[in-house]
């Protein structure tokens, strides 16, 4: 009978160089890092993933309410721009914002960027700065805007 590959001793040469192997990897510090970020997904990708799904829920639900407001006022731009102002105004980004300011602090610390000479501040990332900007009045109106209804343009 054949000892199975967890029974079968293993050779001189074979330990030696597995022994070389596991000391040369403990010695170097990169190497180590890699091994135990290897099975976890980053933080900061993580956190843009979060960030992302947040920003499309809130999109949704704002979609539908602006829906909402267009069938009920749509026939009085100015009762219409009014309440979808009252509504943008009052709507809540608190978490997400929370990520996004995580995101702009700890991104380039946890992707290692390096710091720009000349402005003294990260390098972009593929040519697009690595911040990201907060969610708010802004953000909404950009995507949903307060002007006339599209039936009265």
């Amino acid at each position: 009978m054949r000892p199975n590959c967890a029974e079968r001793p293993r050779t001189g040469r074979a330990l030696s160089t597995l022994r070389a192997m596991k000391r040369r990897d403990i010695a170097d510090p990169r190497l180590v890092e890699r091994y135990i970020r290897g099975g976890v997904m980053p933080r900061f990708i993580q956190r843009l993933r979060e960030i992302e799904v947040e920003l499309a829920r809130h999109q949704r639900l704002l979609a539908h309410l602006y829906a909402d407001v267009r069938r009920t006022h749509g026939h009085d731009p100015d009762a219409f721009r009014r309440r979808w102002h009252e509504l943008a105004r009052g709507w809540r980004f608190d978490e997400v914002n929370e990520l996004i300011d995580q995101h702009n602090e700890y991104y380039p610390i946890e992707r290692n960027l390096a710091i720009n000479p000349r402005t003294g501040d990260y390098v972009t990332v593929h040519g697009r700065s690595f911040r990201r900007e907060r969610a708010g009045l802004d953000w909404i109106l950009e995507r949903f805007p307060a002007g006339p209804p599209a039936s009265s343009r």
